[in-house]
Formats: structure tokens, sequence, C-alpha cells
């Protein structure tokens, strides 16, 4: 078919670490919008597209098309990011900005265990303004904390590669299950009835409640149709996850092999537990590193159970609370959808590699 519009008086021909920067800021969602599209009509560029064609699917004029691909050829990808605009001249100059940065990354505040926007400003002489738009114009968050875990097993590559393995390419003739237990899940009654959710308010609950016993769920996720096989019980113990072992059994065609991940749980390594899989051949376990349950897809699925059902909820006993689990599990089967892993063992053990190269203060 033959390409519509003028055509392109120079082609654009990318490197291989361009291709991999400009891709990273086509897809990504920190950057600024203006940045995103002016990548996006370089790799669009690259691919042979018409200017016109670009165009009209990113929704910008023929002259943008044309003006950002002028700066491509110019300055490359330092072009992309624009040029400082007319305006009032700032009013401080970069080395009170670095001091700024410096002062907020490298140290800590004399009273308390991180900056924030006044005490900055006390300890720079800058305004509380001028601190709030430099932080949010670099990205510095100092107000925030994320928790991780590395793991310490000593065949966290290989137990990654072998999981992710299960998840992007699944055995033939077989069927692969998450499986897990999600334990004391409270029975919780709310000491007055539930504010409902009204026009101009939010849903009211009681900060406090009456405890009425606790269940433990075992769940197995099936990786290709999204459905949960689940069993709730009153302990968790290796009988309880045994009897589960043996449900499955009861609810997986025989013709078909059996690949089980879980994590290191001491139930899950129990010598009968170990004995019984032993005996069945057709069962094959992959167990996922030390500190690593985010390996394991039954965990967004239990996510989603909390999130959607027990959260919010109140019971006024254990029984009503596996009731309602047992009817969410059911309502939920009935419109499963599996998760779509994109995650790569090289991407995962990248990260991983990138992590601890922040943790040890070093770039290379």
């Amino acid at each position: 078919m033959a390409r519509i519009g003028r055509p392109q008086e120079r082609v654009v021909v990318l490197t291989q670490g361009e291709r991999e920067e400009l891709g990273r800021l086509a897809h990504s969602r920190s950057a600024s919008h203006g940045l995103v599209r002016r990548a996006q009509i370089i790799v669009a560029s690259a691919g042979g597209e018409a200017n016109t064609s670009i165009a009209a699917r990113l929704g910008v004029s023929n002259p943008t098309v044309c003006h950002w691909r002028k700066k491509w050829f110019e300055q490359g990808i330092v072009g992309l990011y624009g040029e400082a605009r007319p305006g009032r001249p700032r009013t401080h100059d970069e080395e009170r900005v670095a001091q700024l940065l410096r002062t907020v990354l490298d140290t800590k505040p004399a009273q308390g265990a991180h900056w924030t926007v006044r005490s900055a400003a006390t300890a720079t002489g800058l305004s509380k303004s001028t601190v709030a738009r430099m932080l949010a114009l670099f990205g510095v968050q100092p107000h925030r904390s994320k928790s991780f875990k590395l793991s310490t097993d000593p065949l966290f590559v290989d137990k990654v590669k072998d999981i992710v393995g299960l998840y992007l390419n699944p055995p033939d003739h077989a069927v692969v299950l998450c499986v897990d237990e999600k334990s004391q899940i409270q029975a919780l009654e709310r000491t007055q009835p539930i504010l409902p959710l009204g026009l101009g308010y939010i849903e009211g609950v009681t900060h406090d409640y009456l405890r009425h016993g606790t269940t433990t769920l075992f769940a197995a996720l099936d990786i290709a149709n999204g459905q949960v096989l689940a069993q709730c019980r009153a302990r968790h113990r290796h009988q309880e996850f045994l009897a589960f072992l043996k449900h499955i059994e009861a609810n997986v065609p025989a013709a078909l092999d059996v690949h089980l991940v879980v994590d290191n749980y001491a139930t899950h390594k129990h010598p009968k537990v170990r004995t019984w899989l032993a005996a069945r051949p057709r069962f094959h376990v992959h167990y996922t590193p030390t500190y690593s349950s985010w390996l394991n897809q039954v965990e967004r699925w239990f996510a989603l159970l909390t999130e959607r059902h027990i959260r919010r909820g109140s019971f006024v006993s254990a029984k009503d609370l596996i009731d309602k689990i047992e009817t969410f599990v059911h309502t939920y089967n009935a419109d499963a959808r599996p998760f779509v892993w994109t995650a790569t063992s090289e991407a995962i053990l990248d990260k991983i590699a990138r992590l601890c190269k922040a943790i040890n203060g070093t770039t290379h």
C-alpha cells in the first residue's frame, strides 16, 4: 500500500542504544506528555511511517512532526527535551538548588527521620513554595518510602527462571497451579451498623469491632484460566495442607500433570507431604525463592479478596466469614480471567541487580 503524505527528506536511523532509550520514553508513565509524544514521533519515523500518518495517529500537526524530526537530526535525544522558554528569570541559581538537593538526599534533619518542605526551607533559607516546587521538579519525595526485601536464597536465579518459565511457557498436557494459604483471616463484626455510601459522603465504618474467631483459606490459582480452587480450614498445619493437595488431586483430570508453585513455609515441606508427593509422579513442586512471595500469582488473588471483600466486611461469626468467602470464590470463578504475566527472568534479574547497586551506592 502506498504511503500517504509528503516523502520524508531524511531517513531516521537509530542505534541500538537510541532505540532502547526512545522506546523507554515512548512508553513512560512518569515522563511529561510532550516528551513521550516526541519520542513516539521519532520511533514512528524510524519505522518508515510518513509524517502525515504520524500526525494523524498521534493527534498533532504535520509541522509539529517536521519540527521534532529536525530537532532529532540536529541534537539527538537531547533535542527532544525542548528548550528553555522565555519568561521571568529564575530567582535562585543552580548552586542553591543543588544545595537543597544535597541537603535532602544526603543528610537527615536533627529532628525527625526525613525532611519536610518546612524543615528543608528552614535549613536552606529558601521559601517553602520554592522547596516544594524544586522537589516536585526533580521527583524527590522524602516523605515517602517503600518496602523491599532481597532474597538470600542461594538458588534464587535458578528458581526465578524455573517459575517464570512456567508462567511464560507452560508445559503441554499439564496444569500450573499457584498454591498458598491465607492464614488467620479474622471474622470481625463492626460494633455498629455500616453507614451506607451516599451522594456527597463516603461509606462509614466503626473503628472498633468484635472478634468471632478465624479461618485459614487454602487456594490454588490456575494460571491458564484464572479460576481458583479454594477450601477454608480451621488451622493451617501440614494435615490441612495435605488434605488440600488431595482436594486438588480429585479436581484435576488424571491425564494432566500438576505443577505446583509454592513458597518455603515449613508445612509445604513436611515429611508426610513430601512422601505423599513422591508417591504421585504427576505432581511437580516448584518452590519460590525465600522472601519472594511476589513470584506466586495467588498472592495477587489474595490481595483482590482482601480489597474487595474482607477489609470492609462485617462478619457475625467464623461460619459467616467462610460462607461469604465461598460466595466470593464462586462469583469470581464465574467470570475469571488469568493474570497476564509479562516480566521475563532477565528483566527481573536486571531489576534486582540495579537494586543491589543502589544499596551499595554504586552505578556500575
